[in-house]
């Protein structure tokens, strides 16, 4: 019996997870089924169904959902260390879900949810207020001492977070970057959205960083994965929270404001003239036209010019 007790409390024993694993094949097969099947009579002829840049969103995204769902971050998370378990909900909320929406082409979007009451509900609940609200709502849910105990000790309310995490996070993202158009925003109000999702996680993420003792009890136990005590994994944990997401927001919005704004910045101060034409009204002005300036050109200008008057 003790020496059960102590291979169940080794932090790094593997443990199979047969339901991710089907989960992932699933959802797998599921993509290639509406690739192949749906997609070449959802788009016009000679289109391809998915671009590569679908693909590869795809392959990473359930990679992203493999690496956080099995072992061991799935045992790490929930056995051992918050700050695993806070890793675990970045990936879910932050890294996944963009990476879910970006392998969904605008048809199977459409075909997924329809045009009748799941579309107007999504249509809804994306819109960037409510998106945002409900979001981090979740996020503060998810970090209540009472929530994490309970989600720890009950399986199937810890999967249901997890999937109300994900959905949330879907229709967070889907302003930013979803497959339907008509639910994104401007690149300025992008830039907005996102700040503001970095601003909310700053409390939750100070309050572990400066708690004394252990918030959660059920990551209060003898056996300390690399050693961490609990303050330092409660403070390992509001970092990651912060620091983590903030520089991943972040990043995101200056790609967005640079791509957007700057390239437009710079044409807008080129002092060189485009491609375009010299406007008539100027060449009568000026005299020069569109026709390259050559050194026959320059000769025949000096040759007819009068020499200034001797005084």
């Amino acid at each position: 019996m003790l020496a059960q007790e102590i291979v169940n409390s080794a932090p790094w024993r593997y443990q199979f997870h047969l339901e991710v694993w089907v989960l992932v094949a699933f959802l797998t097969g599921a993509y290639i089924y509406m690739v192949k099947v749906i997609g070449p009579k959802a788009v016009a002829a000679g289109q391809p169904a998915v671009t590569k840049k679908n693909k590869m969103a795809f392959g990473g995204a359930m990679f992203m959902l493999w690496i956080a769902s099995d072992w061991p971050m799935h045992d790490i998370s929930e056995e051992y260390l918050y700050s695993a378990h806070m890793l675990q909900h970045m990936i879910l909320s932050y890294f996944m879900p963009p990476l879910v929406l970006l392998a969904t082409p605008t048809w199977l979007a459409r075909v997924l949810i329809g045009d009748g009451r799941l579309y107007r509900a999504v249509r809804f609940l994306a819109m960037p207020v409510i998106a945002g609200v409900l979001f981090n709502l979740i996020v503060m849910v998810t970090h209540i001492p009472g929530m994490v105990t309970a989600s720890v000790e009950s399986g199937p309310l810890h999967y249901s977070l997890h999937f109300a995490v994900v959905m949330l996070s879907l229709l967070m993202w889907a302003p930013v970057c979803g497959p339907l158009p008509e639910l994104r925003i401007g690149p300025l109000g992008k830039c907005i959205y996102l700040f503001l999702q970095s601003v909310v996680p700053t409390v939750p993420a100070a309050w572990l960083t400066f708690a004394e003792g252990a918030v959660y009890k059920s990551y209060d136990i003898p056996i300390r994965v690399f050693g961490w005590s609990v303050e330092i994994d409660q403070q390992l944990a509001g970092a990651i929270m912060k620091t983590a997401g903030g520089v991943f927001l972040w990043t995101i919005v200056i790609y967005i404001f640079f791509k957007r704004f700057a390239a437009g910045y710079a044409g807008e101060h080129n002092y060189r003239r485009g491609t375009g034409a010299i406007p008539d009204d100027e060449i009568v002005t000026t005299g020069i036209d569109d026709e390259p300036l050559t050194t026959a050109d320059v000769e025949q200008a000096f040759a007819g010019s009068r020499p200034p008057a001797e005084h």
